[in-house]
């Protein structure tokens, strides 16, 4: 990032697109020029909030907002230069996400536009005031959830399923239903971090008639199709080639091994050199007759593969 305050605005989005809320951390600054040199960016619910001593007289008690979330970035200054980088990400969270359909209720997504602030203004100069001028906004744009800036108009063609998973501590997931391809996401990212669909999805989708799985969700590598397709190594090579690369190395490892017992045996009997001197030479032969010798250039790097 050109500066700090881009890395922190793309972090931001990053959480509301997530489904989370950012705050600031914090900052660690060089002693040499003062630059920050390290910049912290934490989940809005990092840590946890001493429990403040309820008064006799307290009517409203402070909602718990830090869960211990560990989910974070952290900016470090690149030297000799202005720019930052991530220097290091943690994605999980320790609390469910904020799902589509109320993420307009988030602290980010509810500033007010320079048109709200004047539609606002406008009002009040008919004795109408800010609260009363914001829910008439309200029934203007069609909802609470397209007054944001950006709070996200509506899709026709998403229908949005709320399902509580009481097998899990109640845990509560939404499942964005697409209309058009009939696919579907969810809140637990299932499918996204395995390639199988959860069981939520099975049921909206059972829910809305549908026989058979889409197209889309039935990946290659659970199906027989997949023993009929080349499997690469992290190195990029074929699995069947390294398999038997393998075993071509241990039967030249081998062959090592006996060819230097032999002459360690050997070694002070000089009949018995001749004698395995005559029977390497008639194999070379024998070789040389079938035309299998290779050149010594590719040889050699054949055996620096075999031998690594």
């Amino acid at each position: 990032f050109d500066t700090l305050q881009q890395g922190i605005s793309f972090y931001e989005n990053y959480a509301r697109v997530s489904g989370f809320e950012t705050r600031l951390y914090s900052t660690k600054k060089r002693k040499s020029d003062g630059k920050i040199s390290l910049k912290y960016c934490v989940c809005n619910k990092e840590g946890f909030r001493e429990t403040p001593r309820l008064q006799s007289n307290c009517k409203k008690k402070r909602p718990i907002t830090r869960m211990g979330c560990n989910a974070r970035i952290t900016l470090k200054l690149i030297n000799d230069q202005d720019n930052y980088i991530i220097f290091s990400f943690h994605e999980g969270h320790t609390h469910p996400l904020t799902t589509p359909n109320s993420a307009h209720h988030s602290k980010q997504s509810r500033n007010l536009t320079l048109a709200h602030k004047k539609y606002i203004m406008d009002n009040s100069r008919a004795n109408i005031g800010a609260t009363k001028s914001y829910r008439l906004m309200k029934e203007h744009v069609g909802g609470y959830h397209n007054m944001a800036a950006s709070s996200m108009i509506p899709d026709q063609n998403i229908q949005i399923v709320t399902l509580i998973d009481h097998k899990r501590n109640s845990k509560i997931h939404t499942v964005r239903h697409h209309l058009e391809n009939n696919s579907a996401e969810c809140s637990c990212k299932m499918y996204e971090r395995e390639g199988i669909p959860c069981r939520l999805i099975l049921w909206v989708m059972k829910e809305k008639g549908l026989k058979s799985l889409p197209a889309a969700y039935i990946k290659t590598r659970w199906t027989k199709a997949a023993m009929n397709m080349p499997m690469f190594d992290l190195g990029g090579n074929l699995i069947e080639d390294t398999t038997n690369m393998e075993a071509v190395k241990k039967k030249v490892g081998h062959l090592w091994s006996e060819i230097f017992t032999c002459v360690s045996m050997a070694e002070n009997n000089e009949d018995c050199l001749d004698d395995f001197m005559k029977l390497i030479d008639g194999f070379k032969q024998s070789l040389l007759s079938r035309g299998n010798l290779q050149a010594s250039g590719d040889k050699g790097k054949q055996m620096e593969t075999l031998l690594d």
